[in-house]
């Protein structure tokens, strides 16, 4: 199964910390060009909803996401790791994008593709996003090509 559901991080990933909010370069082009390899984006974080919502318009008034950027839907979750069963019950429906292995849930490292961490000092030149498109574009391809084995 070929996984149509992008489960994103937001702190260390898509921007610094819920506090100094900086985005990272490249934020909206990476959001648009992931935007068209999945049909669906969900944020999957820590930060609770309304803080991560004002976080996110943020981002769009200063142009630095997409206006359909908060039309994403939040995933509700608890416990210490990010379970993809919170965002979709079918398990390969959904990857994670997440800097940190400690959220990976045991037994889903396979749909986790790893960003390194955004942190200061905030580097203008990051290459994060970027490589994380490659990154997810190289996982959905080795999926693909692991279910045509199985059939």
């Amino acid at each position: 199964m070929r996984p149509t559901i992008l489960a994103l991080d937001l702190e260390g990933t898509l921007i610094s910390n819920a506090v100094s909010q900086i985005p990272r370069p490249g934020l909206s082009e990476f959001l648009c060009s992931v935007h068209d390899d999945f049909e669906r984006l969900v944020l999957f974080t820590s930060v609770p909803e309304p803080r991560a919502r004002s976080i996110v318009e943020l981002l769009i008034r200063e142009e630095h996401a997409p206006s359909w950027f908060s039309q994403l839907d939040f995933t509700q979750w608890h416990g210490a790791t990010k379970d993809l069963r919170f965002v979709t019950p079918e398990l390969g429906a959904a990857l994670l994008l997440d800097d940190h292995a400690a959220y990976v849930h045991p037994g889903q490292e396979r749909w986790w593709v790893h960003i390194p961490l955004f942190a200061s000092p905030y580097e203008a030149c990051d290459q994060g996003l970027a490589q994380a498109v490659q990154n997810l574009r190289g996982r959905l391809a080795e999926l693909q090509i692991c279910d045509m084995r199985l059939r």
